[in-house]
């Protein structure tokens, strides 16, 4: 079994040894290095190359904002950058939202369940965001009031009919199980739809689609 690799960014050291003391206790994870701020984060991520980064948001020297887009946009990671989840506070974190904007997977609360955070690791490592997209659409409603939208890209035109009603209720947050039930379709298929329609806009997850629907005015409650 191969182990998922972990690293901690968080500039609280009594945090960072509570969260490795319940990660080193799994089976198939291990933390293979801690930071106490962003500009430290960055040698450590480069030295040994985790899975998965648990960033702290608000740190001194580099925050996590920074590291994040530091991370994400250094082009020796290739196209396997490591997945980054942002720790938080608060539930409605401006910064979170940014951080989701620049690529992050996801933002977990600082007092999350012990189980959640262990299940995020692993759902972050397999290729899926650790929020809901519900969730995400809520962060962007409260934040994106008085944005700009700049309109939908190309891209968005080559979908077809049936792909963007998909598109249209999955930017509502509405899962698999509830879009299936709305459309008469099976989960599968709409399983399928979704892919289609991410590889198509170039997103990684439901959670990018939904910050592109409110980048591109797409968020229509119809």
């Amino acid at each position: 079994m191969r182990m998922i690799r972990v690293a901690l960014v968080d500039d609280q050291a009594l945090f960072r040894a509570g969260i490795r003391m319940m990660i080193d206790s799994q089976p198939d994870l291990e933390v293979v290095a801690e930071a106490g701020d962003g500009q430290e984060a960055l040698t450590v991520i480069a030295a040994t190359r985790p899975d998965v980064v648990l960033m702290d948001i608000r740190m001194p020297v580099m925050d996590g904002l920074a590291a994040t887009a530091a991370v994400l946009s250094d082009p020796t990671y290739g196209d396997t950058p490591p997945r980054i989840v942002m720790l938080t506070t608060f539930d409605l974190d401006e910064a979170a939202a940014n951080a989701i904007r620049q690529g992050a997977s996801g933002f977990l609360l600082k007092d999350a369940d012990p189980e959640f955070l262990l299940a995020a690791i692993r759902t972050v490592h397999a290729g899926s965001a650790v929020i809901a997209a519900s969730a995400t659409r809520e962060l962007f409603a409260h934040f994106s009031g008085a944005a700009t939208t700049v309109p939908a890209p190309a891209e968005f035109a080559t979908l077809t009919d049936r792909e963007r009603e998909i598109f249209a209720l999955a930017a509502r947050g509405l899962s698999n199980g509830e879009i299936a039930a709305r459309e008469f379709l099976s989960e599968a298929t709409v399983k399928t739809h979704i892919s289609r329609v991410l590889a198509k806009l170039g997103l990684r997850d439901r959670v990018q689609l939904v910050v592109f629907a409110f980048e591109h005015g797409l968020t229509s409650d119809r």
